[in-house]
């Protein structure tokens, strides 16, 4: 219930139409840099996969983690527009429940992003390498892979936009973020569990224990994440 009434009022924003302008620019990313490139990455000795990914994916994480933080602080600013989110807490029901409805609709929306880019690493493939029996069980590992460990980068996102009455305050949080994500060496286990970080994590060439541990790390910061954003609510409430 509180999912569909998300995604109605998402509808009425530009919260659909930004989601899918920026897949449309992720996925054109392995594209438009095969076009460019391709001969450097064709001659290089990889899985295509592990090519198109070590060549792309940096740039396409960052670009989805902007478009979380963008799609987060428009949900939220249409719930502090004329007060409409204090006359919800009036009703009987959970402040909470917004959140999870929110982070119902950016997962889902998330997704759809990722189907994209998968299909344009498909493209990239089928045209400058060659499509193998494997490649549909490797993409869904690799972007299966990439939406959980999005997962702690939408908690943090709502969480912020959820506290900030301004817009521009919860998206600042999150470009910093976002930018200080870029600055920490992916290779630092602890440095790279930074919720922004862990979104440029890759599938492809991560040994399995490390790939269970982030797997970890990513429920365990969700949890974290949300009895932060329950805890907050209450003692806001209290104050106010």
């Amino acid at each position: 219930m509180s999912f569909c009434l998300e995604w109605k009022k998402g509808k009425k924003t530009g919260f659909l139409p930004a989601f899918l302008g920026g897949g449309l620019l992720a996925a054109a990313v392995p594209v438009m840099n095969m076009a460019v490139r391709s001969a450097i990455y064709t001659g290089l000795d990889s899985s295509p996969m592990k090519i198109l990914f070590d060549g792309n994916w940096q740039m396409m994480a960052m670009l989805n983690i902007l478009l979380i933080v963008m799609g987060a602080c428009i949900l939220y600013h249409t719930e502090y527009v004329d007060n409409a989110i204090q006359r919800m807490c009036t009703l009987p029901i959970r402040e909470s429940t917004l959140f999870w409805g929110k982070f119902g609709v950016i997962t889902v929306t998330s997704i759809v992003v990722l189907a994209m880019e998968a299909l344009a690493m498909v493209f990239c493939v089928a045209h400058w390498f060659e499509l193998t029996p494997g490649l549909g069980i490797e993409l869904l590992k690799c972007f299966g892979y990439a939406c959980l460990l999005m997962l702690p980068t939408i908690s943090c996102s709502l969480l912020a936009a959820s506290l900030c009455k301004n817009m521009w305050v919860s998206l600042g949080i999150g470009v910093v973020c976002v930018f200080t994500a870029t600055l920490l060496p992916t290779d630092n286990f602890l440095l790279s569990l930074f919720p922004f970080a862990l979104p440029f994590q890759m599938f492809e060439g991560t040994a399995k224990t490390m790939i269970y541990q982030y797997v970890i790390a990513t429920v365990v910061e969700v949890l974290i994440i949300a009895f932060a954003e329950s805890a907050l609510l209450k003692v806001r409430r209290s104050m106010e």
